[in-house]
């Protein structure tokens, strides 16, 4: 194997096209498909299965997509930094943002990021803490703003600070940002919440336990925009940051009320994966962050208690 044939193979593999990847790596797609055959020979195994939709891995292929992605990702890196030493920073950043930070933050990001470095290209992947961890382990995601607890997770973490839940519920609920909801009675709602795999949930089910409450969870969402249209028919409540939901309630469509005692927090960690050093232009868009986090709470669009 030779790096440029696993490159081809991870740009094929995300793509799934041969013809995509041709216009991507500007290789005429014959030397592409070439390279996918001679790696299949050497591996003595089919990576990809052809049909009328394009190219779909087979089990070997995910296999060796999960190995090398990593790999690739790093050699691109070196390649940019050397390439960008002692001039304008370059190269790719692939950042993973859980969706309440992602209404806030992607937009404001990406426009600072074009403003101050337009060499470097920034692809922002909005998900849940679960799957943003799991990116980070196989090397496929450079940094990810997710929620702790970040012990045990052995990814490089930065906390950025503490954010503060409050109760969601449809128009004509009664909650009110001023009048404190109890969290007992709230917990014995019925909650739309995401599944067992995310922060919010884990966060929510440790709180419960603590008070010896069951959970009335009726409905599951790992949409953040699905989960709080669920709320706004009037399904059920959840638990989100108020900055995440600004919009709605400024529209009448949500409504939110702060939580009494023991009031919840999220710990809002900055991970990246341990296995290998940033490149400059990651190291770059981490510092742009933490910055336009800041920048957010200085201008009150954000409560946070910055750590």
């Amino acid at each position: 194997m030779d790096f440029r044939q696993l490159r081809t193979f991870a740009c094929v593999a995300e793509l799934g096209s041969l013809s995509k990847a041709s216009d991507t790596l500007r290789v005429a797609q014959p030397a592409l498909s070439r390279q996918i055959k001679l790696l299949e020979h050497e591996l003595r195994t089919e990576l990809f299965t052809r049909n009328g939709r394009g190219m779909v891995l087979t089990d070997a292929g995910r296999l060796l997509l999960a190995r090398t992605s990593g790999i690739v990702r790093q050699i691109d890196q070196i390649r940019d930094d050397i390439q960008s030493a002692g001039g304008a920073p370059s190269g790719r950043v692939v950042l993973g943002l859980v969706p309440t930070v992602s209404c806030v933050l992607s937009a404001r990001l990406a426009r600072r990021t074009v403003e101050r470095y337009p060499g470097i290209s920034l692809c922002i992947v909005e998900s849940y803490s679960g799957h943003l961890i799991e990116w980070l382990h196989r090397g496929e995601m450079d940094l990810a703003v997710i929620y702790g607890p970040s012990v045990d997770l052995h990814l490089a973490v930065q906390s950025l600070g503490r954010d503060s839940i409050v109760a969601v519920g449809p128009r004509g609920s009664g909650l009110k940002p001023k009048k404190q909801v109890d969290f007992g009675w709230l917990m014995r709602q019925r909650l739309v919440l995401p599944s067992h795999s995310h922060g919010l949930r884990a966060l929510l089910e440790h709180a419960a336990a603590k008070k010896k409450i069951d959970l009335d969870v009726k409905l599951e969402a790992d949409s953040f925009r699905v989960l709080t249209s669920l709320v706004e028919e009037g399904l059920g409540y959840t638990l989100l940051p108020p900055s995440s939901v600004r919009a709605e309630v400024a529209e009448g469509r949500l409504e939110t009320a702060a939580i009494g005692r023991p009031a919840p927090r999220r710990e809002l960690t900055l991970a990246s994966p341990v296995e290998h050093p940033g490149s400059n232009a990651m190291t770059l868009i981490a510092k742009l962050l933490r910055d336009e986090v800041a920048a957010l709470r200085a201008e009150g669009l954000w409560d946070i208690q910055l750590a």
